[in-house]
């Protein structure tokens, strides 16, 4: 998504309907096609500004639900699955997670591809907000 708008309500809204970035109009034009190929290969890419927006919405007053809902989720999975998770949710690439656990990325692509059928999610941005949500990062 690329807006010169950045409410909160935009910005979670955009998100958690299966945005994978959302960068902002005065982005310059050379990161706006970096975004858009990390995007195409399946990464996510938001500005430095939304990230602010995106944490500082964990600390209102629905934290401890969606803390709980999000733990919920995240305990149906296996170890190694909720291993991948908190990587992904950290921001590793594929490979990064393969080499960080010591699996091919094959594996890691198919741990991934479990993870949006278990979680019920679109993206490694959802990913992310589930382990962020579950407090796992």
């Amino acid at each position: 998504m690329l807006t010169t708008y950045q409410a909160d309500d935009q910005v979670l809204s955009a998100l958690r309907a299966g945005a994978s970035g959302f960068l902002l109009k005065h982005t310059p034009p050379a990161e706006i096609v970096n975004a858009i190929r990390l995007v195409a290969a399946g990464e996510a890419m938001l500005s430095p500004s939304v990230t602010r927006t995106l944490l500082s919405h964990v600390g209102n007053a629905q934290a401890a639900e969606r803390r709980h809902a999000a733990t919920q989720r995240l305990a149906t999975l296996t170890d190694r699955e909720r291993e991948v998770a908190i990587s992904v949710g950290s921001g590793a690439s594929n490979a990064e997670v393969a080499a960080s656990l010591f699996m091919s990325e094959a594996t890691v692509k198919a741990h991934v591809s479990r993870l949006f059928t278990k979680l019920d999610v679109a993206n490694r941005v959802q990913i992310a907000i589930v382990v962020h949500d579950a407090g796992q990062e």
